[in-house]
């Protein structure tokens, strides 16, 4: 799998979020958790797209701990 695949790949992730996030009933406690879900998911495919613009190794390395953690805090 090259990068380009990936990116493609967490973008549809972040579609697939945000369309199952318009599914759920609206109240308090889904809209707090949603709102997370929503801004990790899409943190996750904007820092992955960061990622491939790295300027080097260090840059890459940093930025693909943030994306780590973003799809972490989405999975959780």
């Amino acid at each position: 799998m090259n990068k380009e695949d990936l990116k493609k790949r967490t973008k549809l992730f972040t579609l697939k979020v945000f369309k199952f996030l318009i599914t759920l009933e609206q109240n308090k406690a889904v809209n707090v958790i949603s709102n997370q879900l929503l801004r990790a998911s899409s943190s996750f495919a904007a820092n992955y797209r960061a990622i491939c613009r790295g300027k080097s190794g260090n840059d890459f390395l940093n930025k693909l701990k943030v994306v780590d953690e973003e799809a972490d805090e989405s999975l959780f």
